[in-house]
């Protein structure tokens, strides 16, 4: 269901292609040189208007783990493992399924940004929480300078180290990233090169829950517990999880000069307006996933199987992919008879996967049996997919807009696979403001990662013929914005749904299951005060295959005023979602499995902030799951995994543009 946050980003793609060319004249012209951002849109590299990361509100709430959605299922630690439990806002399952787990944490194509600054500008980020023994810390930093109007490079780094609030729960994660874009009239490129390594190590749970709903019967009538001496499932286990990605987005366009001329007849500017563009894009992608748990009693009792080492854990898994995008557009609107942009690509990928190999002699080990059927696994395969697709688009015009995007599959697994997009956009004027209505439909055929299909590890094993997964969604959106009125619907029908069980084994559900969702979000303003409010409803029709909070609700309350030249924003926020069979964490695999022994959630997790900024200088200080034990206890956000207790944190962000 991340369906509204693809196809908006197509919305008006084609049309600010030739936007900029007039606004970067107009610039010229005034001698103007504004800074703005944009991210990149898949497969043809369109670029999509996003924001500079400057303003003060909710600063504070980006260091706290579960505060990713209005219900999220975490570990716990700042930079660990997590899954969004808001259907529509769950990305797709990616062909290096451990990697997703840490999706948030890490950059993607969806998140990456490019920047054209009048200056050179340096964001950089500083935030702490806890005390020796749970610190948490986390250094940001962005980069983007302009060699001149059209040439621009960049870098970011992000380095999170957090000991955690529990035994045996810490990581360190760094990410850095080289970019760099080139805008001319004829031709364009945007590239960027990132890296991240996350290293985790994996507690397992705590061992009793009652260590936090009810401590004085474990502890012997002792009433409080330092959450650092509560025992785990594992100690000696770790996850690290690597990889680089490597895009390069090359455009050439082919136009015609569009003059002005004075009543002298003298050329007063030149506008280069495209026409057609020819697309070339290169995407290398690599990713490495290890596993290591030296104890080989604990891992005798976590475990149920172990196929390869009785005495220690060490998988490795390995992936690389190399992608070839060429493409031609046909731009709308560059004269009166272009009603509409058209474009086509075609696509080659080519995907490798390396696994641990079974080379011991079996018949001397205390080894689990492999499962009936299994067979042999082969450590080493290669994947060829190739796609043809097309997009129809009319985004000029005040009253209708709407794109249409086609994708099909013909060679190798993705053979047969389709995707459809499509999306329409008006605007309704009304006596106090303009409606802005939208609706969306898609549809997809896919086939299931290879990993999903073909697994060897120490502890898990798989081998499926799994049928490609269907999926058929439809929706709209109404926005209001004088009122700060945002309503969404939306319903999917998913069939031959993909997902873990209770054993930690994928499984392919036969049948179709549909989750309908509204979301409703209201801000309402009062001088200074401010209330916004996110409210979501989802229901599922399988709660077995696709298990869902009915009711997530974030809100957040607050001040808003000046003092002198000091921004304040002095308020409390609040995260809550009813009960439901709340997903439990494999370690091992990275992955969250369906569970229907027990409920989780019906608890508030609230922070007390105060976000302040003078200047080019952010700073917050707050105290977050400030209700630590004042409704309920029973905190956990998945079973065995407590969300971090009451502590103390602060950051601060510095602008160093000159």
């Amino acid at each position: 269901m991340c369906i509204l946050g693809l196809s908006t980003t197509f919305a008006g793609a084609q049309e600010r292609e030739q936007q900029n060319h007039r606004q970067e004249t107009k610039h010229k012209k005034l001698n103007l040189a504004p800074s703005y951002a944009w991210t990149i849109l898949q497969p043809l590299g369109l670029r999509v208007e996003s924001t500079i990361d400057t303003l003060p509100d909710n600063y504070g709430q980006r260091s706290v783990p579960s505060a990713l959605s209005a219900a999220y299922a975490t570990t716990g630690n700042l930079g660990a493992e997590g899954l969004n439990m808001i259907w529509r806002e769950r990305p797709m399952r990616s062909d290096f399924f451990f990697r997703d787990a840490i999706e948030p944490w890490i950059p993607t194509e969806s998140t990456m940004r490019f920047y054209n600054t009048r200056q050179p500008m340096t964001l950089l980020s500083y935030n702490t929480a806890g005390n020796r023994d749970n610190s948490q810390e986390r250094l940001h930093g962005i980069f983007s300078g302009n060699i001149n109007s059209k040439a621009q490079i960049g870098a970011l780094l992000d380095y999170i180290y957090s000991k955690g609030c529990y035994n045996n729960q810490a990581d360190k994660n760094l990410t850095w990233g080289l970019s760099g874009s080139y805008m001319g009239d004829r031709y364009e490129m945007q590239a960027y090169m990132n890296s991240f390594n996350s290293l985790n190590k994996e507690n397992g749970g705590i061992t009793d829950p009652r260590f936090i709903t009810d401590p004085a019967l474990v502890q012997g009538g002792v009433t409080s517990v330092d959450p650092k001496t509560i025992p785990t499932r594992l100690s000696g286990a770790l996850t690290r999880i690597k990889g680089s990605q490597l895009y390069v987005n090359n455009r050439y366009k082919i136009g015609f000069w569009d003059e002005k001329r004075d009543e002298n007849d003298s050329i007063i500017s030149r506008t280069y307006v495209p026409v057609t563009s020819f697309i070339y894009t290169l995407k290398y992608t690599q990713s490495k996933h290890t596993f290591r748990s030296t104890s080989q009693t604990e891992n005798k009792e976590f475990f149920a199987n172990t196929y390869l080492n009785p005495d220690l854990t060490l998988d490795h898994t390995t992936y690389w992919s190399v992608e070839n995008t060429v493409g031609v557009s046909l731009l709308e609107g560059f004269n009166k008879y272009a009603k509409f942009g058209l474009s086509a690509f075609l696509t080659y990928e080519i995907d490798r996967f390396n696994q641990t190999a079974d080379t011991l002699d079996r018949t001397t080990l205390e080894l689990t049996p492999f499962p009936e059927g299994i067979g042999t696994i082969a450590p080493h395969a290669t994947e060829h997919k190739a796609r043809v697709g097309g997009q129809l688009t009319k985004q000029q015009g005040s009253i209708l807009r709407y794109d249409a995007t086609a994708e099909f599959g013909v060679v190798g697994v993705a053979a047969g696979d389709i995707r459809l997009n499509g999306n329409v956009y008006t605007n309704i004027p009304l006596p106090f403001d303009t409606l802005q209505v939208s609706a969306f439909g898609r549809f997809t055929n896919e086939a299931t990662p290879y990993l999903m299909r073909n697994y060897l590890s120490n502890h898990f094993i798989w081998k499926n013929d799994f049928g490609k997964e269907r999926r058929v969604s439809f929706g709209g959106s109404i926005d209001i914005p004088r009122t700060g009125t945002h309503f969404t619907a939306g319903v999917e029908n998913v069939q031959n749904h993909v997902y873990f069980n209770s054993d930690f084994l994928p499984v392919q559900h036969g049948g179709s299951v549909q989750v309908l969702s509204l979301q409703l979000n209201q801000n309402l303003h009062f001088g200074p005060f401010n209330w916004d409010n996110a409210v979501t409803y989802q229901t599922t029709s399988d709660a077995a295959v696709i298990p869902l909070p009915a009711l997530a609700i974030y809100s957040n309350m607050y001040f808003k005023f000046r003092i002198a030249t000091l921004k304040v924003q002095l308020g409390v926020d609040c995260d809550y979602y009813t009960k439901y069979y709340a997903p439990k964490y494999q370690p091992a695999t990275a992955s969250f499995a369906n569970q229907t022994k027990e409920k989780f959630g019906n608890f508030p997790f609230m922070n007390v902030y105060a976000n302040l900024k003078l200047s080019k200088v952010r700073f917050y200080v707050m105290m977050s799951h400030v209700n630590q034990g004042l409704f309920t206890k029973n905190y956990f956000s998945m079973a065995d995994y407590p969300l971090n207790p009451r502590r103390f944190q602060l950051g601060l962000s510095i602008d160093f543009a000159n």
